[in-house]
């Protein structure tokens, strides 16, 4: 099948389109239904009749946008009516709901003129948190943006102008920096004059180009202030020129960009190009130049962007529309003004500077993604636009007085941060402790290029001092290749004096049958050893190992060196699964094949410490496939003879209670209904498993078919900080896992 036949089928699946309505609140209950409707939603109905700012806190108007359209310019099909526009509306909502968790009711009017369609959407303020202008011909869609953002007390912006000029912009930014161009000096050329193209060359007005520098051109040739054939809009970008068409006026131009029709550049045009052309080919499906052509056109360095996701630097309006409403709606901005537009370009172009998270690297095939001429815009699925432009754009209403509300920019962007999973919001607790008093985290395998990066990313974020142990020519050449502004601390076994560290490892094996010479080999070539004697000697305050050895091999050197804590026998390994609005530490993962009941009772207080580590109130369940005795074996036993023994421990001060069957532990009605004698008297967060095979199966389930997001796995039980990464991890996990040691190492 095609893509077009694949797209019918998509859409015409059952339920047919792309988006539902859903409800926010219980409606299970009688009770929950008069307080949804009648009578009980008569008292917000005359909360918000007194004050209709209250609409904002009793309704979803703050994170409603309304999309809005008549169809009549839709990219690649031009004017096919207010209907058939509705699949690119819905579209529209399933985008800003996906990256910016904004809702949409799509609105296709049956109008041409621009007067009932203001008329009409001025109407609808009382619903709306703004509005989101779609698909509307020019030059009818400058008169209906300006009036509405007139007439209207909310942000309306119109997308297929400013989307477009905000996210170009961004990457003008950073083309003009890489190719040693001053945006004040630079010749612009714009193949097209229709709305996209007017707001762009309005906008890199803004941006710093001189309007005196940028050249017009649209079917007919070049705009000048002698041609009667132009609407006001364009006359705005009339310039004299001795240019006739539009090869005359790439003629020594710097910049060229096109919103026009595909195939209407030659090699022959950009060759005549000033040096280290910047082109930005953006006309769909077919660029007004090919990539291959444009860049074969010359031998000094071609910048280029398409709209195509098949090419390097995709202008994509996705990386806009989304995050802008999220910033203006979160301080109920009245308006989306030129100076939330620069933001956000400038918030756009400082992200693609930054080192690109391993997810993002893996979801574009594992292209490389590293800033320079093939990479001078982000990627939309990086979720890091989303607390980086929303903030900038919050911070610039605030900035400019048309936002009603104020915001401060760090809890916003924690507050974001949530909203792309409840891991992101659990791992900002222990960051944001990490970063309070960083520590000394030693990353073996230091010369691997993810340890670089989460170093790197340690470091700059302060949330921890990271000391990398590997080869310093192999870490400082990485450094330099991936364009990191970082000088990290390297140990390397190669060089300095280690003896003393070998002396140590020594003393601590020799009746191991670990001789001097052993030991001084040890610390020389396996950085496992060498820095687990720096943290056990002092000189690290934590270790995290793993990332290129298999679990047990990585775990050994520490556990042989630090080993275990004063109160602790055993270690054990914990993820800390996230869903949508539940959190559950699950243990042991990695280390305990067929555990004791006085192992799974020394894990659970583990765990439990563990859990609060995270501001997590724990409540133990001690999982088997009985519920309170109902069979009896010797694998049940033990698990219930561990729960009695916590419960009994005058020291144990959270609720505990097993033998349970998983279903019974994490669903509060089975707990309060069929077992209401139970000790847990709401459903446990931190699941103990009765061995390693059901802890791992297990995990893995909730995070593969449960739609779990897993951090881990973190180690409990060591002497000192040390966490054993799984073998692949991201940079994040490593990061993650580096914020979990340092709070270790704090309390400690």
């Amino acid at each position: 099948m095609g893509l077009d036949e694949d797209a019918l089928d998509y859409h015409r699946e059952d339920p047919p389109g792309k988006i539902e309505i859903s409800t926010t609140k219980p409606t299970n209950t009688q009770r929950d239904l008069s307080l949804a409707y009648s009578p009980g939603v008569a008292a917000p109905c005359e909360r918000i009749a007194s004050n209709p700012d209250d609409a904002y806190q009793y309704t979803a108007k703050g994170n409603l946008v309304g999309v809005v359209s008549n169809g009549s310019a839709v990219l690649g099909l031009g004017d096919i009516g207010a209907q058939a526009s509705k699949p690119v509306m819905e579209g529209k909502g399933v985008l800003f709901k996906r990256f910016a968790d904004i809702d949409v009711f799509d609105i296709e009017l049956d109008q041409s003129d621009a007067e009932d369609i203001v008329t009409s959407v001025s109407a609808m303020e009382p619903t709306f948190g703004g509005i989101n202008l779609e698909d509307i011909k020019a030059p009818e869609c400058f008169v209906i943006e300006n009036r509405l953002r007139e007439e209207m007390d909310i942000p309306v912006f119109h997308d297929d102008q400013h989307g477009t000029a905000i996210i170009s912009g961004a990457a003008l930014l950073n083309a003009a920096d890489i190719s040693g161009k001053d945006l004040e000096d630079v010749e612009v050329v714009f193949s097209g004059a229709g709305a996209s193209a007017i707001a762009s060359a309005r906008f890199y007005v803004s941006l710093g180009v001189r309007k005196e520098n940028i050249t017009m051109c649209d079917s007919s040739g070049p705009i000048t202030p002698g041609r009667e054939d132009v609407n006001e809009y364009k006359q705005e970008f009339a310039r004299e020129t001795d240019a006739d068409d539009l090869a005359d006026a790439m003629a020594g131009a710097d910049v060229f960009v096109g919103l026009s029709v595909g195939g209407i550049v030659s090699e022959e045009m950009v060759a005549s190009m000033a040096d280290d052309p910047i082109i930005f080919a953006m006309a769909n499906p077919d660029p007004e130049i090919g990539y291959d052509e444009a860049k074969s056109a010359r031998d000094d360095t071609v910048i280029m962007a398409t709209g195509r996701s098949d090419y390097p630097n995709m202008v994509n309006n996705v990386l806009g529309f989304p995050f802008i409403f999220r910033g203006a709606l979160d301080v109920r901005a009245t308006d989306i003004n030129e100076e939330m537009k620069v933001a956000a370009a400038e918030a756009l172009a400082d992200l693609a500077r930054q080192d690109v998270p391993d997810a993002v690297v893996k979801a574009y095939g594992d292209q490389p993604l590293q800033f320079g001429s093939e990479y001078i815009i982000p990627k939309p699925l990086d979720p890091r636009v989303l607390f980086e432009v929303a903030p900038a754009v919050a911070d610039a209403a605030m900035e400019t007085g048309v936002a009603r509300e104020s915001v401060d920019l760090e809890e916003y962007r924690e507050r974001l941060e949530a909203r792309l999973g409840k891991s992101r919001e659990m791992m900002r607790v222990v960051l944001n402790k990490a970063k309070s008093d960083p520590k000394r985290v030693a990353l073996a395998e230091g010369d691997n290029e993810k340890m670089i990066r989460a170093a790197y990313q340690l470091q700059e974020e302060g949330i921890a001092e990271p000391v990398l142990l590997g080869d310093r020519g192999t870490i400082e050449g990485t450094v330099g290749g991936l364009g990191l502004d970082f000088d990290p601390e390297i140990v390397d076994p190669d060089e300095g004096d280690h003896d003393a560290y070998a002396d140590r490892l020594h003393e601590l094996r020799k009746r191991k049958g670990v001789t001097r010479s052993e030991a001084g080999e040890l610390v020389a070539k396996d950085s496992n050893y060498l820095g687990s004697v720096m943290v056990e000697e002092g000189d690290a305050d934590a270790l995290l190992t793993g990332l290129t050895h298999h679990y047990p091999s990585a775990l050994k050197p520490p556990l042989q060196v630090i080993g275990t804590a004063p109160d602790a026998d055993y270690v054990a390994g914990v993820y800390m699964l996230t869903f949508k609005n539940r959190v559950v530490f699950a243990a042991d993962t990695t280390v305990n094949q067929d555990p004791s009941k006085e192992v799974l009772a020394e894990v659970a207080e583990h765990t439990a410490d563990l859990a609060r580590r995270f501001n997590v109130d724990p409540r133990v369940a001690m999982l088997s496939y009985s519920n309170f005795g109902s069979v009896d074996t010797e694998g049940t036993r033990k698990v219930r003879d561990a729960a009695k023994s916590l419960r009994e421990n005058p020291e144990v001060d959270f609720p505990v209670d097993g033998e349970m069957q998983a279903d019974t532990a994490v669903v509060e009605d089975i707990l309060s209904g069929t077992y209401d004698f139970a000790e847990l008297e709401e459903a446990a967060n931190v699941l103990i498993f009765p061995n390693l095979e059901a802890g791992n199966i297990g995990y893995k389930l909730l995070q593969r078919l449960g739609g779990a997001d897993a951090i881990g796995p973190m180690l409990v039980g060591m002497d000192e900080p040390v966490h054993v990464l799984q073998r692949g991890d991201e940079v994040k996990d490593i990061v993650n896992l580096a914020g979990v040691a340092v709070v270790d190492a704090q309390e400690e």
